[in-house]
Order: C-alpha cells, then structure tokens, then sequence
C-alpha cells in the first residue's frame, strides 16, 4: 500500500519583486478567472498589502552564487583567524543575497540618507544592516582605509551592533510605536562619537503605528548629512509607502532551502539528511531553521496541518477541537526556545552576580525573549497556513479542469488560498490566535482524504 498524498510542501515563499515606480497606490491581489486547464499559474499567490508577499512555488529569490555563512558575529574579537575572515569578507554573514549584497556594497563610497531593506524574516537583512553600517562607518573615517586594524575594529563592532555610532532599534513590543521614534530621535540628535557619521538602523518597520510612521516622516525626508537611515521591514504597506519613496529599496529573497541545508550542516546544527528535511519546512527564514534543527516533531506538525481539511466538517464542534489540538503543538514547538532563553536568563543572571545588576540588560533580553516567542507561534502557524494552501493547490491539481461538476470545488479551492492569505495579513497586527484560527477553519472547505493505492 502506497499513499498518493504529495510529498512535503514547499512552504510559503515571499515574492521580492521591486516596487513599482508609481507606489503611491495601493493594489490588493486579484483572483483571476479560471480558464481551460489549471496550471500553476492559474492557482492565486497569496498576498495583502501592496505587494506580493507569500507564493507557492519553490524558486529560488536569489540566482546568485550560493554562499555558507552564519548569522552570529565574532564572540572573541582576539581571535586571529575569526578576525581575518570577518575582516575579508563583511557579508558573509548574509546568506544567498549576491544582488542586495552587491547593492549595498556598491553604496558604501557616497551613500544616500535612507535605505529599506524588504524581505522576509531571516533572509540576511539585519545581518546586512550590520555589514552595511560597519563599511559606512569605514569610509567615514578618515583612517579606516588606510588602518586595516582601525577598519576591523569598526567592522567587528558594527557587526555585534555594539558600535558607538551605530544604533539598532528594535521595538519592545509586537509593533512600532511613537515611543519607539522618540527613543530613535534622540539617538539622532547625538553627535557621533568614533567618526562624522551615525548609521540608524529601525528594525520591524513593517509593524510601524500610523502615528509611529508620521513621527518618522519628517526626519527620514529631510536628511543630515551625519546620518545614514536603514529601515528593515517584511513588506511595505500602504501606509508606509510614504516614506517607502523616500528611500532606496534593496530587496531581499528566501534563502533557498538547499543553502539552509547547508548552513545547518556547516554548522554542526544537523546532519546532512535532517538539515535537507528542516530546509524544507522553513519557508527561506535561516533564523527559524537554526531553531528547529533541534525539533524532531516538526515533520509530525506538518502531517497534523496536512490533515486539517480532512477533518472539517462544517460544524463548530470540530473546529473547536482542530484549534485546541494545533494551539499544543505551537505550545510544544515552543519548548525548544524556552529552553534557550532559559539558558540565556542563567547566564545573564551568573553576569549579574559576577559584575553587578546595573547595565546589565536585563530589560532588553527579557523584552527580546517575549518578542522571540510572538514571532515564533506567528512562524509556526504560517508554517500551517503554508501546508494548507499547498494541500489545497494539490487538490485543484488533481481534479480534471475539463469537467464542469467539479467547478464549484476548484473554486471552493481557489477561495480557500485568498482566505488563507488574509489570515497571514492579520498575523502582522497580532490578532486573537485562538479567534483568528477559529474564524479561519469555519471557513476552509471540507477534503477527502488522500486516496490510497495498492
């Protein structure tokens, strides 16, 4: 017996295509009509915002040359052989991203005031911020070039984002707010401390508050010549296309999954075997795959997505059991991290009792760590959300586009990869899980399970 159920979905891909040049518009995507034979390009993307954001397909977002790297800096800045290779190459940090690499490099010598950094979570771009801040710091020194030694310091400093010229600000909370930009704007009123040149780097601009977003306005669009804006974000939405266009945009793609295949393996983090089988349900997020390396339950999480269709059978009944069974699996999933901030709760505690409470940073790890959790149960469920659009994508496959009885269940099909999508959109605005996992499942039509054959 051999079941026809399809091998492990590709998860969910962010779609880098650059912004279009008339951006002050907003467009959502479109169902288009179904016509003659279903093809992959007859199945939506899903999307929100202004922008694709999420594709069911596996192409690589980056054609460039494949590159072994990791995201974690220098631990010992004495080390000679660390040094020479952070010193040699910058960037190699940043995974599969030759094209927002060579952008950013080719930027380093007359810099404009901002760049936005889009792409999806761990494809490289705070890595990227990183290495980018550093060389801009470089070339501001009038010594930097010249003093090899001098040009490694700032790089190793820029890169653990300790440089006294370099301030990263990651919001506190599950969004960008007013707070966040006055604790920005006064770091901008700082004169700069090692060279004439500050780089501000805001993580998570996609979370930003309509008023978070007009606070940060003004400055980004009238620049000082000190300073340098990078702006990360996953997207852009329509309210934040303003000062989208006052930027220079450099996209990011999903690393593809055979180079977080080899990272994991490089890394000691897998073997070979498991870390192609982590790639897999990874979505191109490097972050999430260093997570889950550990996970041996990932592949039973996905089986639990991939049988979500079967069990609906339009009553609240089983949606209320499906929502409290997949909730535990996030609950469990998330064990793994506990268990790492626990480890980094006892160090930052044996610190403290070594060299005292004050400056210690204890507000920032633990504000981290809550941070690091949200993300973690919204990454698991757009695992599940990708799992599902590709069970339904299978499904539409798999019906014969020349019958007209089975229309109604292409279609039926079809609307469950759009209603999929607007629960991926309302992740970033952090709904009720619970709700917002209910609401979805009364709407997703009913699957036959797989056929088995003999």
């Amino acid at each position: 017996m051999t079941s026809t159920e399809p091998n492990p979905p590709a998860a969910l891909e962010f779609v880098t295509e650059p912004a279009p040049d008339d951006a002050g518009a907003s467009e959502s995507g479109t169902e288009s009509e179904l016509e003659g034979a279903i093809s992959d390009d007859d199945v939506p993307a899903l999307e929100f915002g202004t922008e694709p954001v999420f594709g069911l397909g596996s192409e690589p977002a980056d054609a460039g040359a494949s590159e072994s790297g990791t995201e974690s800096v220098l631990d010992d800045p004495a080390s000679d052989v660390g040094v020479s290779e952070r010193d040699a190459d910058p960037w190699r940090a940043v995974v599969s991203q030759s094209r927002a690499v060579a952008a950013l490099s080719a930027a380093v010598t007359a810099p404009l005031h901002a760049y936005l950094l889009v792409g999806p979570q761990g494809s490289g771009k705070r890595s990227a911020a990183a290495a980018f801040a550093g060389e801009l710091i470089i070339v501001a020194d009038h010594r930097g070039a010249s003093d090899e030694a001098r040009a490694g310091r700032h790089r190793r400093l820029a890169a653990r984002e300790e440089h006294p010229d370099v301030f990263v600000l990651d919001p506190t909370g599950s969004s960008l707010r007013v707070e966040d930009i006055e604790q920005l704007m006064l770091e901008a009123g700082r004169t700069p401390v090692e060279t004439n040149r500050k780089v501000l780097v805001v993580d998570r601009f996609h979370t930003a508050t309509a008023a978070a977003a007009a606070a940060l306005l003004k400055p980004v669009e009238e620049p000082v010549d000190s300073l340098v804006w990078v702006l990360l974000a996953e997207q852009v939405l329509p309210e934040h296309i303003t000062i989208a266009s006052r930027c220079v945009r450099v996209d990011f793609g999903a690393v593809p999954e055979s180079d977080i295949a080899a990272v994991l393996a490089a890394e000691g983090l897998a073997s070979e075997q498991r870390a192609v089988q982590v790639a897999a349900v990874c979505a191109g997020n490097l972050t999430r795959a260093r997570i889950l390396a550990g996970d041996e339950r990932v592949m039973a999480r996905r089986e639990a997505w991939w049988s979500v269709p079967d069990r609906l059978d339009g009553s609240g009944a089983a949606v209320a059991i499906l929502t409290t069974e997949l909730r535990a699996l996030i609950d469990e999933a998330a064990e793994t991290l506990k268990k790492r901030h626990q480890s980094e709760a006892e160090e930052l505690a044996a610190r403290e009792a070594e060299h005292g409470v004050r400056g210690s940073g204890r507000a920032a790890v633990e504000a981290q760590h809550k941070r690091e959790q949200r993300q973690f149960r919204n990454d698991e469920i757009r695992f599940g959300l990708a799992t599902l659009a590709a069970r339904y994508r299978d499904q539409i496959r798999s019906l014969p586009s020349d019958d007209a009885a089975v229309s109604d269940q292409i279609e039926a099909a079809m609307a469950a990869i759009s209603r999929l999508c607007r629960t991926a959109e309302n992740l970033i605005r952090s709904p009720n899980e619970a709700l917002a996992l209910q609401s979805l499942l009364l709407d997703l039509p009913h699957l036959p399970p797989p056929t088995q054959q003999d």
